[in-house]
């Protein structure tokens, strides 16, 4: 028959039979292909939704992993930029005693775990010569002082503890004080104790002193920033001034500072 088929002419009679019969399956075949092209779509519409999902999880890992090297990138380039400024500072200090070959650079590694506990540890200890009462800076100013020291690491208070005070003075004017933590219920650094007859203007510099004021030792070279004054006042019954500064040092976000080490004995409490 197949042979027959294709021998025949085109108007053959096997040639017209099989376009009735095509005729006569054309609305079968019609209604087949309505019928699977829901299923056909809906595979379509399946497969093509699992390949979004797998292209979507493969650009969330891609942005994921870009902002996190972009994370890294800017934290390594503020670690640079202070690294840069401590080193520029160390190079240029002009306190009595020359810190700038001893002065050690430290990373903070623990910041103050809560608001009574302004303390910071870091990173270097006495294997670096680093000894209880050193001064610890930044490039901005006067952070505070190590309080304990292990072989690897130190413990520093900072000037903003309630414990702290620092001898320090008016740098416009020589006036001279003791820089405190406010004892009320306010986050305040004042310079108390400098007597009503010394003069203190708002904006003028506060730095240490250096120098003993009364039985207390400066444990501090001379000349370390401190802070800027925001405010004085002072009452009919209270001797002293009411002188009210703000720290240069952001105590908030303190990364890497630098502890001044010295040669020379530590002062001792009389």
């Amino acid at each position: 028959m197949i042979t027959a088929y294709f021998r025949e002419a085109p108007n053959g009679g096997m040639h017209d039979f099989q376009s009735a019969g095509a005729s006569v399956l054309r609305p079968f075949e019609i209604a087949a292909n309505r019928i699977a092209r829901p299923f056909t779509d809906a595979y379509n519409w399946t497969s093509d939704l699992f390949h979004a999902r797998a292209e979507n999880e493969d650009l969330r890992r891609k942005l994921s992993k870009a902002r996190q090297e972009a994370i890294q990138n800017a934290n390594s380039a503020q670690e640079l930029q202070k690294l840069t400024d401590l080193l520029n500072y160390k190079r240029t200090l002009t306190y009595p005693e020359d810190f700038s070959k001893s002065a050690v650079t430290a990373s903070v590694v623990s910041n103050p775990a809560s608001a009574f506990d302004q303390t910071i540890v870091l990173a270097v200890g006495s294997s670096d010569g680093i000894r209880v009462h050193d001064a610890v800076v930044t490039d901005r100013g006067l952070v505070g002082q190590v309080t304990k020291v292990t072989h690897d690491e130190s413990r520093v208070t900072l000037l903003t503890d309630k414990e702290s005070n620092v001898t320090a003075k008016d740098h416009q004017t020589g006036a001279i004080g003791i820089v405190r933590h406010s004892q009320g219920p306010e986050d305040l650094l004042f310079l108390d104790r400098v007597y009503k007859d010394k003069r203190v203007n708002k904006d003028d510099l506060v730095v240490t002193a250096g120098l003993q004021q009364g039985e207390l030792p400066s444990f501090y070279p001379r000349g370390i920033p401190v802070g800027q004054v925001t405010k004085v006042g002072q009452t009919d019954v209270d001797p002293y001034q009411d002188v009210q500064i703000v720290p240069f040092v952001d105590f908030t976000s303190l990364d890497v500072v630098l502890v001044l080490v010295s040669d020379k004995p530590r002062p001792r409490m009389p």
